[in-house]
């Protein structure tokens, strides 16, 4: 299709092929540490043990990854001149959504232009109306003319841009259920206050 989604289908099978990497050497470790036969290991350690070290290991490729993704969107926020619409990055992620107009990015029209239209990156948010219900609000990022015009190096930018942005917004909500989760596992409090 293109260079910069390429690298970015590379960049992915890079990842998890280190992830893998990573978890097959924390298991040779963690196998040389134990060193007993597995009957005594079983009987000496709780079956936990093993898988929270494993845990912790993806962790940290995770966070690498995710780190990473966010170095990237940082570059693309800069290159692509989003900075001057939301000049504090940190922000950038507070929105619901991310959409694109003009370029398909659903399964069957997945980089495509959609002649006539013009190129935008958009931003969601949720505002309340005059009678209190939330409302879907629509801002513009970017925008970079008609679709017909646009280079395919920044288009696929462009493309790379919103997905980044999604698949860290993915991480925030994986984090945000995993502390739920943590919750559960925590005594209960004597009382709520």
């Amino acid at each position: 299709m293109s260079s910069s989604l390429d690298k970015l289908k590379a960049l992915t099978s890079k990842l998890e092929e280190k992830l893998e990497q990573k978890k097959n050497r924390s298991l040779q470790t963690l196998a040389t540490e134990t060193q007993k036969p597995e009957s005594t290991v079983l009987s000496d350690r709780s079956e936990a043990t093993p898988i929270r070290r494993e845990a912790t290991v993806s962790a940290s490729v995770s966070e690498d990854v995710r780190q990473a993704n966010i170095d990237r969107v940082r570059a693309l926020y800069e290159k692509l001149k989003i900075i001057e619409k939301s000049p504090d990055f940190e922000k950038l992620f507070l929105y619901k959504a991310m959409n694109l107009s003009g370029i398909g990015l659903k399964e069957e029209d997945f980089g495509q232009i959609r002649e006539g239209k013009y190129i935008q990156v958009i931003a969601i948010t949720y505002e309340p109306d005059k009678n209190g219900k939330k409302k879907a609000k629509n801002i513009s990022l970017g925008y970079f003319g008609k679709a017909e015009s646009l280079e395919p190096k920044l288009k696929n930018e462009i493309i790379e841009f919103v997905l980044r942005w999604r698949y860290e917004k993915a991480f925030q909500n994986v984090e945000h259920y995993k502390e739920l989760i943590e919750k559960i596992d925590m005594p209960p409090a004597d009382s709520l206050f």
